[in-house]
């Protein structure tokens, strides 16, 4: 649903003097929040969460220097670079507005450059980018749209990070089973994204013959749908960090239709070792049987805007993210795992 009332372009603007994370680390969750409001069509209700969640928002990061068509590749990788990074896609958007369809050119010049280190800053700028994408897709190309596309990528090439050094382990025909093939890492115990990152050591290959377009669209669907509603029954081993084996993969779905066609194949495979990784970093040593009070199916079965009111009732940023993907699968089981998301996460107030 494309929001008409111009709400999602006054938060983007309010939202683009802040930083694209907090506390040294923590990823600003805020844009992409707003946006998954307003394309549920709850724009009235975009202004009231951002109150809630401003106190989690910091100022812009300083400037080091400017990231150039010359240096950039010096500046991959360095979050020290993400106001610098930011204001290189800032220019390279603008630069280009006299020409059609400006936005997909920069797009499409550099998601190979930044889909390799798509496991930067826990997934989450590859997931920003993906909520820009759709919004762009979906409605008038307004500066703050085309804005908020820039902060994503100048976030994800300052979070840029690459996995490398992974065996590859035998896998299975549905992206379900090669979910469930993928072995934990060592030590779940402790750590944070990066730190689990670097002890994922082997992962379960899954589409390996996808070699056309269509092909992988359709299997980065099954894996979005896979991912989702896993998450109802062992979402228990890290309820935030588990939201996002779905919402990664996802965001790359949405980009899909933004991107060459030439670009879908390797984008699938980047989703799926994303998602798998984010599975061994996190997933419980055994899944539980869960069904959602007022699940569909269930007495009392919830509508799909049902699902997302609850979600937006509790507030988390993980909950109303998780929501929307679950929407877009749209079965009964997806719904599940967004009322189990809604049950295990602390919410918002």
């Amino acid at each position: 649903m494309t929001d008409t009332t111009g709400t999602l372009d006054e938060a983007l603007q309010r939202l683009h003097s802040s930083g694209p994370e907090r506390l040294g680390r923590l990823t600003n969750h805020a844009p992409m929040a707003v946006e998954a409001l307003a394309a549920r069509g709850r724009a009235g209700a975009v202004h009231r969460w951002l109150d809630l969640y401003a106190p989690k928002l910091e100022e812009f990061p300083a400037r080091v220097e400017p990231v150039t068509d010359a240096d950039w590749r010096a500046a991959l990788g360095d979050p020290r670079r993400a106001a610098d990074w930011i204001d290189y896609f800032v220019r390279r958007v603008a630069d280009a507005s006299d020409q059609a369809r400006p936005w997909r050119e920069v797009l499409a010049e550099w998601w190979p450059r930044l889909l390799p280190g798509m496991y930067g800053g826990s997934t989450h700028p590859v997931i920003r980018v993906g909520h820009a994408v759709r919004t762009l897709e979906a409605g008038d190309v307004t500066e703050p749209r085309l804005a908020e596309l820039a902060h994503g990528l100048g976030y994800w090439a300052a979070r840029h990070r690459t996995v490398t050094g992974v065996a590859l382990l035998p896998g299975a025909v549905a992206a379900a089973d090669a979910l469930d093939a993928v072995p934990p890492i060592a030590d779940r115990a402790e750590g944070g994204f990066p730190a689990r990152l670097g002890r994922v050591e082997a992962l379960p290959v899954w589409a390996v013959s996808v070699d056309e377009p269509e092909e992988a669209r359709r299997a980065l669907t099954e894996l979005v749908r896979a991912a989702t509603h896993r998450y109802a029954t062992h979402g228990h081993g890290e309820a935030t960090m588990l939201v996002h084996a779905a919402t990664a993969p996802n965001a790359v779905l949405r980009a899909l239709p933004a991107l060459p066609r030439v670009l879908w194949v390797p984008s699938l495979r980047a989703a799926w070792t994303a998602s798998a990784a984010v599975t061994a970093m996190y997933a419980p040593d055994a899944a539980v049987a869960y069904v959602a009070p007022g699940a569909p199916g269930a007495p009392g079965a919830l509508r799909a805007e049902e699902v997302f009111e609850r979600a937006l009732a509790h507030g988390d940023e993980h909950v109303i993210k998780l929501t929307d993907t679950a929407l877009d699968v749209g079965d009964e089981k997806a719904l599940a795992a967004a009322l189990r998301a809604v049950e295990l996460s602390e919410p918002l107030v």
